[in-house]
């Protein structure tokens, strides 16, 4: 696969696209980050379905990078989700500290889209830490 970024410039429907996404994506995360603000299941899998779909539209430009970034910030959660809810069966506090900082991970990832898409730039992982 080949992952250069050409500097084609995307159509505005893909930048809309893609801040529809990410407030969808911001909802969530900050509804998991603030106690009694959840937000439904049903608007990140809304936004994760307009990633998956409009992401080969956006294949080679720098959006494709913010479709693919936010794709796998969903995908990391989630497994992180999984593999610490074992944590919430031993006791309350281990399982919430950890659920806590997943969260506030995912709110970090999704808000440095934001800012880099704003500012028209990809989301490289060589120059995204």
């Amino acid at each position: 696969m080949n992952n250069d970024i050409v500097n084609v410039e995307p159509d505005g429907s893909l930048r809309t696209w893609g801040w529809i996404s990410y407030i969808l994506h911001l909802i969530v995360a900050i509804g998991a980050v603030l106690p009694g603000a959840q937000a439904s299941v049903a608007v990140l899998l809304i936004a994760l379905i307009i990633d998956l779909v409009k992401r080969s539209d956006a294949a080679g430009t720098w959006q494709a990078s913010h479709f693919s970034w936010r794709i796998r910030s969903v995908l990391w959660a989630g497994v992180l989700y999984l593999l610490t809810s074992w944590l919430w069966l031993l006791l309350f506090v281990p399982g919430w500290i950890a659920w806590a900082l997943i969260s506030l991970w995912f709110l970090y990832r999704i808000l440095k889209g934001m800012i880099r898409m704003n500012a028209g730039q990809s989301m490289e992982p060589a120059r995204v830490l």
